[in-house]
């Protein structure tokens, strides 16, 4: 197996990005949901830091995943596409992008005026308190979550409607 991408494949390293990042999300964005209804409590607090600790760990891994895309070619789509579809794939491509990054930031900005420390890149930061700002950002990163599961929920969807429709295993490409 090749370690980089070519104009066929994905190569292991961008397998490894997609699989861990989708793992993670499985596990992150349910947790959040559960987070929102649990009352204060030292189980509120250890799962809130496992919220922390994961949505740390996928804003770095998006951030190196971004820069290695910048170094290696995306395999093509095929040819039993029409040119919409390749539109709707990079759109939907980068807006999950977009979404991570926004559900990220969004959490740290509001972890951060609601008075809490955090430590960003190897830096720990503690900024002024401001509810309202906080309250914001919540109400950006709730957005962005559900912006994140449409997009999740088009991507599966494209995998199905391609190896259905127009008999390509795009599963294959990643695994």
């Amino acid at each position: 197996m090749k370690l980089k991408n070519n104009l066929k494949d994905y190569g292991l390293i961008s397998k490894a990005f997609h699989w861990v990042s989708a793992t993670v999300l499985v596990i992150q964005i349910p947790l959040g949901f559960y987070l929102v209804d649990l009352d204060f409590s030292e189980k509120r607090l250890t799962t809130e830091n496992i919220h922390v600790i994961l949505g740390l760990s996928i804003f770095y891994l998006t951030l190196l995943r971004l820069i290695y895309k910048m170094f290696n070619p995306t395999p093509s789509l095929g040819n039993n596409i029409f040119p919409g579809q390749r539109l709707i794939a990079k759109l939907n491509h980068i807006l999950l992008y977009m979404a991570i990054l926004s559900i990220t930031i969004s959490g740290i900005l509001k972890k951060l005026f609601n008075g809490e420390t955090l430590v960003i890149f190897f830096k720990e930061i503690k900024i002024q308190d401001n509810f309202t700002l906080a309250d914001q950002f919540y109400n950006i990163h709730i957005l962005s979550n559900y912006s994140i599961i449409a997009l999740i929920t088009l991507h599966i969807f494209a995998v199905i409607v391609h190896k259905l429709f127009f008999n390509e295993n795009l599963l294959k490409k990643i695994l």
